[in-house]
């Protein structure tokens, strides 16, 4: 077993509370802040002063107030999102790959929506059925949904080929069974690993479409809103974008790197817990002896001749 070097792990150290932190404040910031998110506290764009250390936006609003205020629907529609992708593509991919009858049925629509870019799929979805985070969390679950069944797919196959999984769907147990049972705790670790790339790209969705206004509207509090409504000020108040912008692209790259230090750990994890076989026997000539009339003795003394 390996032992990661001290700097290593400093690292993953640094990347995990990085992590915690912007999610803190990111969820908690409300109940720390001076003001209510559309509190006027002065004029539009005030500089930064006493008592209001990010100065105003162009309401008249206190910056650091709406900023505590604003992390929470990133994170909730984000994290909504991911979830509803997970569920459903965790289904269609260990279906997939259990029932090799429908695999076909299962990823041509999947590879329909692997051509399509994300945010065309949030264009039409917004168009059919107009503007709201309920449109965001679909549209942003069904652009990741193609690349999750077939992460849980693949896995699914390389245990499906097991033993125990044979048997068990060759007495006649229903896929279900054999699913929630022997398959998914199996394809847990892989699947885990996932979901840091995943979140943040969903993130990085939400925002965007935040920021265009097809989400969230005015006068919400929420950092890629802060950011559209205040860039027309950017040259008097560069902080009303600027502190929003910085922390969209904090939480983004933390649960980024956080992931992809879970995935480290889990195939760490796996690979220690894989024993290493024993060495095969040498067969050396006098280690080979047949029974006779008189005895035991070797039969190949000539071989056991220097």
């Amino acid at each position: 077993m390996t032992t990661r070097p001290p700097r290593i792990r400093r690292t993953g150290g640094v990347i995990a509370g990085a992590a915690v932190v912007v999610l803190v404040v990111a969820l908690a910031g409300p109940w720390f802040a001076p003001h209510t998110a559309t509190e006027v506290v002065g004029l539009p764009f005030a500089p930064p002063r006493s008592g209001h250390p990010l100065g105003t936006d162009y309401l008249g609003s206190d910056v650091l107030s709406r900023l505590l205020h604003g992390g929470r629907t990133v994170v909730a529609l984000s994290a909504a999102a991911t979830v509803t992708a997970y569920l459903a593509g965790t289904a269609a991919g260990i279906l997939a790959g259990l029932r090799h009858r429908v695999d076909s049925v299962v990823l041509r629509p999947v590879d329909v929506l692997l051509a399509v870019p994300p945010f065309l799929v949030l264009a039409v979805l917004a168009t059919a059925t107009g503007r709201g985070t309920l449109v965001v969390v679909a549209a942003s679950a069904l652009a990741n949904l193609p690349g999750i069944i077939r992460v849980v797919r693949a896995a699914t196959l390389q245990v499906a080929v097991r033993g125990y999984v044979e048997v068990a769907l060759a007495r006649g147990e229903s896929w279900r069974g054999v699913a929630v049972r022997d398959v998914l705790p199996n394809i847990a670790a892989p699947v885990l690993a996932d979901v840091g790339s995943r979140i943040a790209g969903t993130i990085a969705m939400v925002a965007g479409a935040n920021f265009l206004g097809l989400g969230l509207q005015p006068p919400a509090a929420d950092w890629a809103l802060m950011v559209a409504e205040n860039r027309a000020g950017l040259v008097l108040q560069p902080w009303a974008v600027v502190a929003p912008a910085v922390l969209i692209a904090a939480l983004t790259i933390t649960v980024n790197l956080g992931g992809d230090e879970i995935a480290a750990r889990l195939r760490r994890r796996s690979g220690a817990g894989t024993a290493r076989p024993d060495p095969a026997p040498t067969l050396r000539p006098g280690d080979t002896a047949i029974g006779t009339d008189s005895g035991r003795g070797p039969v190949n003394d000539e071989v056991d001749q220097p």
